[in-house]
């Protein structure tokens, strides 16, 4: 837990106050004056919300083994002008990236990280575009253009590969 203190103009801190909420769990935001009586001081109380997302572990549990799913991916490259799904293959490509991300020395940043990030936005975009919500098979608490989605792509793949892998 830790406090944030913000000064803007009084015109802001109902952006602001709305744009902590949605990042963090927050107490009720305090309202004081600045000294020059023009900007306004918001405090609050903030905290990390508790991640939804599946653990690595949990959305992987049953998945083939990586380099099982290096063959299908390097078939599925072919496949996919002959009439693989587009979605199943950027989501297990993404899968796969991010599970060998895991193991790298740096999982955050590293090479395997950032191409993990670059095939879950790819992901993202095909949901995004298909309208892929509560309704369709991006079905679990964020859909692709959920602000938490945007801010961890990698585990919006793991949310997705969880849900997809049940019903194979």
């Amino acid at each position: 837990m830790f406090e944030i203190r913000v000064i803007c103009a009084p015109t802001e801190a109902p952006e602001i106050t709305k744009a902590l909420s949605d990042t963090f769990a927050t107490s009720a935001v305090r309202q004081r004056p600045t000294r020059d009586g023009e900007r306004v001081r918001l405090y609050v109380t903030a905290d990390q919300r508790p991640s939804h997302w599946p653990a690595p572990e949990a959305a992987y549990a049953t998945a083939p083994s990586i380099i099982s799913e290096i063959g299908w991916t390097a078939r599925g490259a072919r496949g996919c002008l002959h009439g693989i799904q587009v979605r199943e293959f950027w989501l297990r490509k993404a899968a796969l990236l991010d599970r060998i991300a895991l193991t790298d020395d740096d999982p955050v940043s590293g090479d395997a990280a950032t191409l993990a990030v670059e095939a879950a936005r790819r992901l993202m975009e095909i949901d995004h575009a298909a309208g892929l919500g509560p309704s369709g098979y991006a079905d679990g608490p964020y859909t692709p253009d959920h602000p938490d989605s945007v801010r961890e792509p990698r585990s919006y793949v793991r949310q997705e590969y969880a849900i997809w892998i049940r019903h194979h």
